[in-house]
């Protein structure tokens, strides 16, 4: 809390002491001088050492970029001229400033150090009386994780049944159950049963440390917005001193002014001008809606990622893992020729084992299901987005191809009748793989997916807000359009290969300017990393697409996608805001000062008043 910080606390009651004498210095109640100068200057020296400090340290290297040096200036300026309540009211309201600063930037980041806190520094291996530190545990080693604990590593469950807490790494709220071969996250909570885990990534590369690091990358990597205002901060600090200097000399010697008046118009031009609001508008801004990403299990890698995805126009999506479960189911085997079905199934998965696709799972699980011996295949080859190639040791003519229809008629044609009843069975929304030999198809296997319940919501939501939507699939264009069809999307582009996404997704950049991309695969990798932003899947992605991808959903929820555009745009509104509270605010007081009208003491106010409107605004973003 706020009011746990000692120092915060010095500050809070030292500004409410300090306001108040200048307060009633107005109705003619002052300190005698022989306490107000020795007290004054007691609280500067103490408070505003820092600030000070760093100011002559400016002033010595010439570094007329710093704010620090507007404040030494401005408290020497009015010490000179008497004004001891206006500098111990600068440099202690100031100071209040940048600690709310702090403690701002603190709280928006607080979520994941607590976190991290938490962790035990150390954990029981099996078969060991006493725990050990973690650095001393190696990967293989079995750990014992007892209820109600917290787990610091990533592993997978070998003994024990328990239900675990992963909200803190995917903003679900609902514990889900643990049994033998189920995977754990560091981070997360054991609720009941007794773990035995395995451990499968050290403290250093587990889940935890990745997001922890991440994160960390994210708030290091600024927003166009907040590289603009810093850059604008640096020539726009020594403007304001020359302008001061031009306040007071101007006057004077071209019109015989009184050097004090205008002087102190000087000192009320440089206190008021100093850009620490409008620096901290968009930081502060970026980190909340950072940390609010990552209580909902997302993750953004950077505060240009979260502006872009508030600007997105148009969202395009991989079909397979995305907007499907990825987990298709073979439906139909058909064989031709001399060939029977159980050849057909075991000779293709027989080839298609050594493939990562999602399909080439499905086919060697189906083979499996009917008990069917894998057929030995050699001289593997794998051509991304058609199929692969192989020969069977056991077949006659063990010269195989098994992938797409066009990728078949790269090696000879297909009969018509055919090619009818694969377009039958894809006008079902099937994916159709065709099985060839060296000289005639020899049979076809269908595969099924389910569209994610969430897919359809997603894509209505996205409307709504008034963004277009797009799917890329490499898969046939009647599969393709089926899906596409049943979920409402807008653009439906097929039988693409990963160098065909790219060019989808630059084509839709000239046509919408920000477009988001959404994929899980190796395959989506490129188009992915083109994208305006790009958006994987984390646990069903690759690391090649996680790596590409400009945000992770840590939990898969694709419905989080519009909650996150949302939030992009509101972190935009924001810093808008706040932008232009902080420049109004600066004008309307330079404004005063220029016209001869300024005061030191309402400067300050003003100034730690909109720093802390801007906090506050920006700390929203974690509601």
């Amino acid at each position: 809390m706020i009011w746990n910080d000692r120092k915060f606390l010095w500050l809070f009651f030292s500004s409410v002491f300090v306001v108040t004498l200048e307060l009633l210095s107005l109705i003619g109640i002052t300190l005698p001088d022989t306490i107000a100068l020795p007290f004054y200057i007691f609280l500067i020296l103490v408070i505003g050492y820092h600030t000070l400090f760093e100011g002559f340290k400016a002033l010595f290297t010439l570094n007329f970029k710093s704010i620090n040096l507007l404040m030494l200036i401005a408290v020497c300026g009015a010490l000179y001229l008497g004004k001891y309540e206006e500098a111990a009211v600068v440099i202690v309201l100031y100071t209040l400033a940048e600690k709310l600063e702090d403690l701002g930037i603190l709280k928006s980041k607080s979520a994941l150090k607590i976190l991290v806190d938490q962790m035990p520094k150390e954990l029981t291996v099996k078969g060991e009386e006493k725990p050990v530190s973690l650095s001393s545990i190696k990967l293989g080693d079995i750990v014992v994780i007892k209820p109600g604990g917290m787990i610091p590593i990533d592993g997978e469950v070998v003994e024990g049944l328990s239900s675990v807490d992963e909200s803190t790494i995917t903003g679900e709220p609902i514990p889900r159950d643990k049994s033998p071969g189920d995977a754990i996250y560091s981070g997360t909570l054991n609720n009941q049963g007794y773990l035995e885990v395995k451990v499968t990534a050290l403290p250093q590369d587990s889940t935890l440390s990745k997001i922890q690091q991440l994160t960390y990358e994210a708030t290091k990597s600024k927003a166009k917005t907040q590289k603009f205002i810093e850059s604008f901060a640096r020539v726009y600090t020594p403007t304001i001193m020359l302008m001061a200097i031009g306040l007071t000399a101007i006057p004077v010697l071209f019109f015989g002014e009184s050097f004090d008046l205008w002087f102190f118009e000087s000192l009320t031009l440089l206190v008021i001008a100093c850009p620490c609001a409008l620096v901290i508008s968009t930081p502060i801004s970026i980190y909340s809606a950072v940390g609010k990403a990552s209580s909902l299990g997302v993750l953004i890698k950077g505060g240009r990622y979260l502006e872009t995805i508030g600007h997105v126009k148009a969202m395009a999506f991989d079909k397979t893992r995305t907007l499907t479960l990825g987990k298709p189911h073979v439906t139909d085997v058909i064989a031709f020729g001399k060939s029977s079905e159980d050849e057909v199934l075991s000779c293709a998965a027989g080839i298609e084992k050594y493939s990562e696709h999602p399909l080439s799972e499905s086919i060697v699980t189906a083979a499996k299901a009917r008990h069917l011996d894998l057929h030995e295949s050699t001289d593997f080859q794998s051509f991304m987005g058609k199929g692969v190639r192989g020969t069977c040791t056991v077949c006659e003519s063990g010269h195989r191809c098994v992938g797409k229809l066009k990728f078949i008629l790269e090696e000879h044609s297909v009969p018509e009748e055919i090619i009818e009843k694969i377009e039958s069975l894809q006008r079902e929304g099937k994916t159709v793989i065709v099985i060839s030999s060296e000289h005639e198809i020899t049979g076809l296997i269908a595969l099924s997916d389910t569209i994610r319940d969430e897919s359809p919501e997603l894509i209505e939501k996205l409307h709504s807000m008034g963004v277009k939507s797009a799917m890329l699939t490499g898969d046939h264009e009647i599969v393709a359009k089926t899906v596409g069809d049943a979920l409402g999307i807008d653009e439906v582009h097929a039988e693409l290969l990963p160098e065909d996404k790219v060019n989808s997704v630059k084509e839709m950049i000239q046509r919408y300017r920000v477009v988001g991309m959404v994929g899980d695969g190796v395959n989506d990798s490129p188009a992915l990393a083109v994208s305006s932003v790009g958006i994987s899947m984390s646990s069903l992605g690759s690391d090649a697409a996680i790596e590409s991808a400009s945000i992770v959903l840590l939990n898969d929820r694709l419905n989080l996608i519009p909650q996150i555009v949302k939030l992009g745009r509101r972190t935009n509104r924001i810093i808008r805001f706040n932008t232009f509270w902080a420049v109004m605010v600066k004008l309307v007081f330079v404004g005063l000062a220029l016209t001869g009208h300024g005061n030191l003491a309402l400067a300050i106010f003003a100034d730690v008043g909109v720093t802390v409107l801007v906090i506050l605004n920006g700390l929203r973003l974690l509601k």
